[in-house]
C-alpha cells in the first residue's frame, strides 16, 4: 500500500497488468457476480433522472427489473448495488450484434443520447474503492478469475493496472491525481 494524494493506494494497481479483453470475456462482469455495481448516492437520482435517455437500450427484462427493484437495491452489506435480473445479470445490461454484454447507459451515452456515462464503479473496474470512517479512501486491485484474459492481454502489452483505467481515474479524481500514480509508478521502478 501507499498513499497516493490522501488515498491508500494498492501498490498492484501500479505493478500488476491488465487491459480489458472484451472479446474474451464477453462482458461476464455485466452478467457474473453475487451482487450489482456498487452506486454511489448521487448516481442513484442521475439514473433516475436519465432513465427514459438510456430505457430503450436495455433488454425487456432490464426494464422490468428497474421497475419492480427501482434504480438501486441495497445488498447484504448495506451498500447500494445496481438491481439484477433474477439474482444474476445487471438490469443495465445490454447486447451488441455478438452477444457481447454491454452497459445500455454507456451505450446510450456515447451514441450522445445520455449525459451520465455509466457507474463510476463499472467505469473504474477492476479497481474497486473503499471508503474509510474518516472520509478517505483505499483504491484495491480486485482479481476476478473472468478477468484472466485481461491480466494476460495487459501482461502482453505491458499495460498496469491505472494506465489501463486512465479515463475513469481522471473521471473520479482528476488528472493530477493521475499524474500521482504516474510518479508513484516510477518511483517503484527506480526502486
Amino acid at each position: 500500500m501507499i498513499d497516493i494524494e490522501g488515498k491508500i493506494v494498492s501498490t498492484d494497481l501500479l505493478t500488476e497488468c491488465f487491459c480489458c479483453d472484451i472479446a474474451q470475456c464477453k462482458g461476464a462482469c455485466c452478467i457474473e457476480g453475487d451482487a450489482g455495481a456498487p452506486l454511489e448516492i448521487d448516481e442513484v437520482d442521475i439514473l433516475e433522472e436519465e432513465y427514459e435517455n438510456y430505457k430503450p437500450y436495455m433488454t425487456p427484462e432490464g426494464i422490468r427489473a428497474v421497475e419492480e427493484q427501482g434504480f438501486m437495491v441495497v445488498d447484504t452489506d448495506g451498500d447500494y448495488t445496481t438491481p439484477l435480473i433474477n439474482g444474476g445479470e445487471c438490469a443495465f445490461t445490454c447486447y451488441d450484434e455478438n452477444g457481447v454484454a454491454l452497459c445500455a447507459i454507456d451505450k446510450a451515452y456515447r451514441e450522445g443520447k445520455c449525459s451520465f456515462q455509466k457507474p463510476i464503479s463499472c467505469h473504474l473496474y477492476p479497481i474497486r474503492v473503499v471508503n474509510f470512517r474518516n472520509g478517505g479512501e483505499g483504491l484495491n486491485y480486485h482479481r476476478w478469475h473472468i478477468c484472466k484474459s485481461a491480466c494476460e492481454n495487459g501482461k502482453k502489452l505491458g499495460i498496469p493496472v491505472y494506465k489501463s483505467l486512465r479515463e475513469p481515474i481522471v473521471r473520479k479524481w482528476g488528472e493530477e491525481f493521475y499524474k500521482a500514480m504516474e510518479a508513484a509508478e516510477q518511483l517503484i521502478i527506480d526502486n
